[in-house]
């Protein structure tokens, strides 16, 4: 649930009483419905309250979880495990550079998947920093090649595609952000990256050429560390969403 003040205790007693705190509940809703939309959502909690309510019952956990289910189509096999190795190795990736926590992973949505990650506030913006960004955001391209050998389109096709946000990345690096391999302290911004690339080949080069860095530094992090990359992917594909607590279990398990 994206708005925990609309649930009440009372509503979530069932789920509380199997050995689950409210708000464990609330998160592990919050990542079951990664992708839908707050109307979406609105329906889905107004009909399980209906369910309740014609029961004579305090809504549950499960009434929600069937909502969402029911309302996203099922996810063919092979292409729930290419979801599943695309999220995870973004989570792998996210974990092995440090860049902070994986908040929650989803491959139910009927849409691709999706992760939820976060950032140490710490954090400064150096090369090495934004290097280690882009690595994450081509993980997911990298993990499908490394497990099936063959990429989807699911890395780009939109302007916040993993792609085209490390295209942008890469951009920036080379024009605004002082990285750059050429005249690095020209601040050069421009509102079209992709006509200027269209334009300007050198530049298009050297921006593939950080994204293939990247690329190839995803498949090393993940064939290092493969146990966990493939023990993540499988309980991904098993529970088609994974909570932080959960997420994180695998991670510190495997790799503590």
């Amino acid at each position: 649930m994206t708005e925990p003040q609309n649930t009440n205790a009372s509503e979530l007693s069932a789920a509380v009483q199997h050995g689950n705190s409210a708000d464990a509940i609330l998160r592990r809703l919050a990542t079951r419905a990664m992708g839908l939309t707050g109307a979406d959502i609105e329906r889905i909690v107004r009909e399980a309250r209906l369910k309740a309510r014609r029961s004579k019952r305090a809504i549950r956990y499960e009434d929600i979880e069937d909502g969402i289910r029911g309302h996203r189509p099922p996810v063919p096999y092979n292409l729930r495990w290419r979801y599943a190795f695309h999220e995870a190795g973004h989570a792998v990736v996210h974990h092995a550079l440090d860049l902070g926590p994986v908040r929650g992973l989803n491959i139910d949505t009927g849409q691709g998947g999706y992760n939820l990650v976060g950032f140490h506030v710490w954090a400064t913006d150096t090369r090495d920093w934004y290097e280690n960004m882009l690595t994450m955001l081509m993980a997911g391209r990298a993990a499908e090649q490394l497990m099936l050998k063959r990429v989807s389109s699911g890395s780009g096709g939109s302007d916040d595609s993993d792609l085209a946000r490390a295209t942008r990345l890469a951009f920036d690096m080379e024009r605004t952000l002082g990285f750059g391999t050429e005249l690095p302290l020209l601040y050069r911004p421009h509102r079209d990256p992709g006509a200027v690339l269209d334009r300007d080949l050198e530049l298009a080069a050297r921006v593939h050429s950080k994204l293939e860095a990247a690329l190839d530094g995803a498949a090393a992090i993940l064939r290092r560390r493969r146990p966990t990359f493939h023990a993540l992917a499988k309980a991904l594909f098993d529970s088609q969403s994974m909570d932080e607590t959960a997420v994180r279990q695998i991670l510190e398990r495997l790799e503590g």
